[in-house]
């Protein structure tokens, strides 16, 4: 009796890009290898080029993007700036504010839906928490009306705690907000290694953490490590690669991540994106790894009621 198998809700699946030349000259090789490599879709470091000036967009170089990105077999997503952060103090929200707008349009420019943004840290000493994800939830609500008429969905990632950072929220918590925020365009990216990582911080099972963001997933950042915080002094990154620990970006499979486990406690909402962020010191994995990541994307199940 031949047993039927439930296709993945995996949408589509690729890697995001090396960050390269900000004038976008070294782009098209590295467009050309993803489509020889067959991914569906590539991620693009907005964060990483000069499209952004004091909040405001530049639409020439954003042009010039334009360009290099057509008539290209992948897809593509957006990761917006990793400094945007919506829980600062409200004497800096609208700078992040008018940078978080400028990346939906970015993104909605180029015929992307998914922007992948950071969710919030506080680091103030003086700033009330509870304040802090207030100001977020409002920002969001906002950001997700833009996004909205504009065609693309916002995917907050769950990040851990770096720097000076006082707080950030864990999986759950990060679920929380968004279930309070009940926008259609405000989404969340799961990114497995940071999840495992802020929950060694807060010593939380990961795994429950992760089930708990699994309604909102709209996308995943997929990539080892061995789920460590950042302890030990080191001088080189290779150092902390041979000691194991932080957020190394390493070829999954050579970390302690458990991808059965997280197979098991994640299912999806159909039409979610999975990305590999491999570091680039480990570039020269990457042909063998989009196997690798087709192979794990094939393995997640379907939500089996998705969030709106």
């Amino acid at each position: 009796m031949q047993m039927h198998v439930q296709p993945s809700p995996i949408h589509a699946s690729g890697y995001a890009l090396l960050e390269g030349s900000p004038e976008f000259d070294d782009l098209g090789a590295g467009l050309d290898q993803a489509e020889a490599l067959g991914v569906d879709v590539v991620e693009l470091p907005v964060y990483a080029w000069h499209l952004i000036v004091g909040g405001r967009l530049l639409k020439n170089r954003l042009e010039d993007l334009k360009r290099v990105l057509a008539g290209r077999r992948v897809g593509y997503t957006v990761h917006g700036p990793l400094a945007i952060n919506l829980m600062d103090i409200p004497e800096r929200l609208a700078r992040h504010e008018a940078v978080l707008e400028a990346s939906i349009e970015i993104t909605s420019a180029i015929g992307a839906q998914h922007l992948v943004m950071h969710t919030g840290v506080v680091r103030d000493a003086a700033d009330d928490l509870e304040l802090a994800y207030e100001r977020q939830r409002e920002a969001l609500v906002r950001a997700g009306d833009k996004a909205a008429a504009l065609g693309v969905t916002l995917c907050v990632e769950n990040i851990f705690r770096y720097g000076a950072a006082r707080e950030t929220a864990t999986p759950s918590k990060l679920a929380g907000e968004l279930t309070a925020i009940d926008h259609k365009a405000v989404k969340a990216t799961l990114d497995v290694s940071h999840a495992f990582i802020r929950c060694a911080e807060q010593r939380l099972d990961p795994l429950p953490e992760i089930a708990a963001l699994a309604p909102h997933v709209a996308h995943l950042h997929l990539h080892d490590s061995f789920g460590r915080p950042s302890e030990l002094w080191t001088y080189h990154p290779a150092e902390a690669v041979a000691l194991g620990e932080g957020d190394l970006h390493l070829p999954i499979g050579w970390g302690g991540i458990d991808w059965d486990a997280v197979v098991n406690a994640v299912p999806v909402a159909p039409g979610a994106v999975a990305i590999m962020e491999l570091d680039p010191r480990h570039w020269r994995e990457l042909p063998e790894q989009v196997g690798v990541l087709k192979a794990l994307a094939s393995r997640f199940r379907a939500l089996s009621s998705a969030v709106a």
